[in-house]
């Protein structure tokens, strides 16, 4: 299973970038997925996350700013963020609970995003 995350990039305060990430390989099912990211110096933390029927969660410093969209038949988590702040700036990676016949369950990541925004 690869997840192939897109989207980051340098953006101004207050300004927007829509990260896409696409899921491959031997996929059956996934459950949860959705978005973490990393601050230089900080631990890596939870954005957003969706399940497959489209119930969220955000963390609370991007809830109003940031929406989450999946396509379950595409494999494809989607993250808008508007209204970017400088303590926005992370990389971004995106997660997904993946089930295969062959392993069962498990988490994977994509490779990270880094979202820049300057003040």
């Amino acid at each position: 299973v690869q997840l192939q995350a897109s989207g980051g990039g340098l953006v101004q305060t207050g300004g927007s970038l829509r990260l896409s990430c696409a899921a491959s390989g031997s996929i059956f099912s996934i459950s949860i997925t959705g978005w973490h990211r990393q601050a230089p110096g900080k631990q890596r933390e939870l954005v957003a996350v969706i399940t497959r029927d489209g119930s969220t969660n955000y963390a609370g410093s991007v809830k109003g700013r940031f929406a989450i969209f999946r396509d379950n038949a595409k494999n494809t988590v989607d993250l808008q963020m508007n209204s970017l702040k400088p303590e926005d700036t992370a990389v971004y990676y995106c997660v997904a609970n993946v089930y295969r016949p062959t392993t069962g369950w498990g988490n994977y990541w994509g490779q990270g995003t880094l979202v820049t925004v300057s003040s």
